[in-house]
């Protein structure tokens, strides 16, 4: 099931949260509002796309903690901070551990809704790679064993020759095999065989 890219809003004014929901919906995105780091982790769903916007100074578990959490569980969504004038410096930290970008309050609404449209077509390319690369790694996963040892042989480059050599067997016999992992990994070419498994 397809979710619909979502911008996570987690902000502990009541106000704030109403004023940013009426905002990012008058450029039809999809916002989900929260009051806290805890609310979030409890109502988010991992699969659906998007980014966070996410207040740096919170009661209980602060924007920063949340970050950290989400990397615990390898959530991978882009945080944009809301932050202070004070929290500059809490901010080059947050970038520092991988967040996307930080909007100073009080912020310029144009300006905002521009960070968060790009980070959501980023939260969304990173979700394409991941079904992507978890596509793959099933695929991968049909090879037997001795499958998987051509297939590593022919992405580093030996010849049909050489891996019979080293594994003992015919060059008709490793033929065979390269034939089924082109198959079962629905590999066009070996130039795209590489790149998938790169």
């Amino acid at each position: 099931m397809k979710h619909e890219p979502t911008v996570f809003v987690v902000d502990d004014d009541p106000a704030v949260r109403r004023f940013l929901h009426g905002l990012i919906s008058s450029v039809n995105l999809r916002v989900e509002l929260f009051d806290s780091a805890h609310s979030f982790l409890d109502g988010h769903v991992p699969e659906t796309p998007g980014c966070l916007l996410l207040d740096i100074r919170m009661p209980g578990m602060s924007g920063l903690e949340l970050q950290k959490e989400l990397a615990t569980r390898k959530i991978d969504l882009p945080i944009v901070f809301l932050t202070g004038h004070g929290d500059v410096q809490i901010a080059v930290s947050a970038m520092k551990a991988g967040a996307y970008d930080f909007v100073e309050k009080p912020f310029n609404n144009e300006l905002l809704l521009d960070v968060l449209q790009k980070a959501v077509v980023e939260g969304l390319t990173a979700e394409r790679s991941r079904s992507e690369k978890a596509e793959i790694d099933q695929r991968v996963a049909l090879l037997t064993q001795r499958e998987l040892e051509v297939m590593k042989m022919v992405v580093a480059g030996e010849t049909n020759k050489g891996i019979a050599r080293q594994l003992g067997i015919s060059e008709r016999t490793v033929e065979n095999h390269r034939g089924k992992v082109m198959s079962k990994t629905q590999a066009r070419s070996l130039a795209q065989l590489v790149k998938m498994l790169s």
